[in-house]
């Protein structure tokens, strides 16, 4: 945030309407002056990811998410400030000034500039040699795999050479420097060689970030050479925790889901049959960062492992990631075959279409596999299979859900509704027990906790209230100061609100752009949603606006004289001073309306 002016950054943010960006990412229904939606953050049934025009702001009422146009970019897409500062500038018109980047700030996205470049042209490179006489090998490789002319210029698919120094010397010969080139994940150096190129006489697959720029690479080995399989390190480019093979394409697919597959030539044989859905982790274990890359883009993914015990270990891995990223998942069936590129070689794409329409739902595929390691001839096995089924099936916070799920396993595992129904219970009850008796992390009861964020609640109250009611700040303002709100984050917004009141210049996400920590950002949206049951009638509002205003005084003098100096005289009589104000809020009747 520090790269930018607060003027400038005001500027992008008040010309980038946050309904037009986030209806973008998210189906918005307008209700009343609010715009709500499924939460994308977190699972939901029930739309309660509310976005205010008037407010500028985004707030979720189920997992608490919420900030500005700013923070729901860095939120959604992994944006870091400067990154979302130049996506709403660009989509705005707006140009924004270089110099205010600072030295350091322009030193690295410059390296990063320079490094996008370098694999640029690598992969220019490894494209030319496989198309020349050198790169026989390789072409005859992809042959063999069936790929044509098109897929291969697609996915700019090409050839390292076998001379260990051929990249170091074509890039040396371009202009870049030894120092960048150590930084590239391509070049390696040693006393004995010197400069010598990470890949060489293998076949390879430029990786792509989701904007279709080189970030790295991974390479087939071409013989009898190891590994087999090599992929690019990670540098300022590339982090493979968080790019997926493949997904430049996936996520222009006008398919409803993602096919998520396990390696490079998965990815390219289904996108060659028509499933431009498709994209793979590169050469790492599925991760959570893997997870919310795809939840931007879809909301059901289809696994398509290897058929093998390994593959059938990847999807278990996979499956609980996806599930916490809110994910729907279902895993396709390619028996008698290992992977989709040997499936479709042998049956085709319109059979390999209705494995899709026949996916397995994700949790009857767990089930299925532990089943798999019972004996269920064996009672006591059979009894430990249906406990561990039990407590999977807890897993299920919604009873709905629940129910509905234990009727499919009970009638496909042959034991009665009522029957599992009432196992799951039991274990329901017996780690509820367990879990109520497990004490917190921080050591503090959870009934004080609760207590103690009730009283901070009409803090929020009074600073929600201030927001959506216009007069409200000058019949209070003499009354409760920015002072007394307790919390930290509480009273610097609320100075802050107040300036803008004295200005008649209300902006919530204006007070939210001063905050660089995006918790903190998350934490004052929080200060301009709080909510209680409605209020219908003024005579309720009213009623509940002088309590509110009583518990925020009265907390404030109990904060005060539990820090005060006992030779403090000024703050014992601004203490007093402030009890003759409670005393005198009894008497009055003040209005929101």
């Amino acid at each position: 945030m520090a790269y930018y002016s607060d003027e400038l950054v005001e500027e992008v943010r008040s010309r980038s309407d946050i309904v037009d960006v986030i209806s973008g990412y998210v189906r918005l229904t307008k209700k009343g002056s609010t715009y709500f939606g499924l939460c994308p953050f977190h699972n939901e049934k029930t739309g309660s990811f509310s976005v205010s025009p008037v407010k500028q702001m985004y707030y979720c009422f189920g997992c608490g998410a919420g900030g500005n146009v700013f923070t729901f970019l860095m939120q959604y897409e992994n944006y870091t400030f400067p990154e979302a500062m130049q996506e709403l500038a660009q989509r705005a018109g707006i140009e924004l000034p270089k110099q205010e980047q600072s030295a350091e700030a322009k030193k690295e996205s410059d390296k990063r500039q320079i490094l996008l470049e370098i694999n640029k042209e690598a992969a220019r490179y490894y494209y030319m040699l496989l198309h020349s006489e050198r790169g026989g090998t390789a072409l005859a490789y992809f042959k063999k795999r069936e790929l044509s002319d098109e897929t291969i210029k697609k996915f700019g698919l090409g050839y390292s050479d076998k001379y260990s120094d051929d990249l170091y010397r074509y890039l040396i010969k371009k202009g870049y420097s030894d120092e960048i080139l150590k930084d590239s994940g391509l070049v390696g150096y040693d006393e004995r060689r010197g400069g010598h190129d990470k890949f060489w006489n293998r076949a390879m697959f430029p990786i792509m970030d989701v904007h279709n720029k080189v970030i790295g690479f991974g390479g087939r080995v071409m013989g009898d050479g190891e590994p087999k399989y090599l992929n690019s390190p990670e540098t300022k480019i590339f982090d493979k925790s968080r790019n997926l093979y493949g997904l430049n394409f996936a996520r222009q697919s006008r398919q409803p889901r993602i096919l998520l597959c396990e390696g490079y030539m998965d990815v390219i044989a289904l996108h060659q049959a028509g499933f431009d859905n498709a994209v793979a982790a590169l050469g790492t274990a599925f991760t959570s960062g893997h997870a919310s890359l795809l939840k931007r883009y879809t909301k059901e993914v289809y696994l398509t492992f290897d058929s093998d015990g390994a593959g059938i270990k990847a999807a278990l891995r996979a499956i609980p990631i996806l599930k916490e990223a809110g994910l729907s998942t279902k895993v396709i069936n390619m028996k008698p075959y290992k992977d989709p590129d040997e499936f479709i070689k042998a049956l085709g794409a319109e059979e390999y279409q209705k494995r899709i329409d026949e996916a397995e739902n994700s949790f009857m595929f767990e089930v299925r596999i532990l089943q798999q390691n019972h004996d269920m001839k064996d009672p006591e096995s059979k009894t430990a299979f249906y406990n561990e089924v039990a407590k999977k099936l807890l897993t299920f916070t919604e009873e709905l859900e629940r129910n509905n799920y234990i009727e499919a396993v009970a009638e496909k595992y042959q034991i009665g509704y009522d029957n599992l129904k009432k196992l799951v219970e039991h274990f329901g009850t017996t780690e509820g027990m367990r879990r109520e008796r497990t004490p917190l992390k921080s050591g503090k009861n959870e009934q004080k906790h609760k207590k103690e964020d009730g009283m901070l609640q009409s803090q929020k109250l009074l600073l929600t209230w201030l927001i959506e009611y216009e007069h409200l700040y000058d019949r209070i303002k003499g009354i409760i100061t920015p002072e007394d709100f307790t919390e930290e984050l509480y009273q610097k917004t609320a100075r802050m609100l107040y300036e803008q009141k004295e200005q008649n210049q209300v902006n919530p996400a204006l007070i939210i752009s001063h905050f660089e920590d995006e918790e903190e950002q998350r934490q004052v949206a929080e200060l301009f949603h709080a909510g209680i049951r409605e209020l219908e009638t003024p005579a309720e509002r009213n009623k509940a606006l002088m309590e509110t205003l009583q518990r925020v005084k009265q907390k404030s003098i109990s904060h005060r004289m539990a820090s005060l100096d006992p030779t403090d005289i000024a703050g014992y009589q601004r203490v007093l001073e402030d009890r003759k104000t409670l005393e005198s809020i009894n008497k009055m009747n003040i209005s929101m309306d």
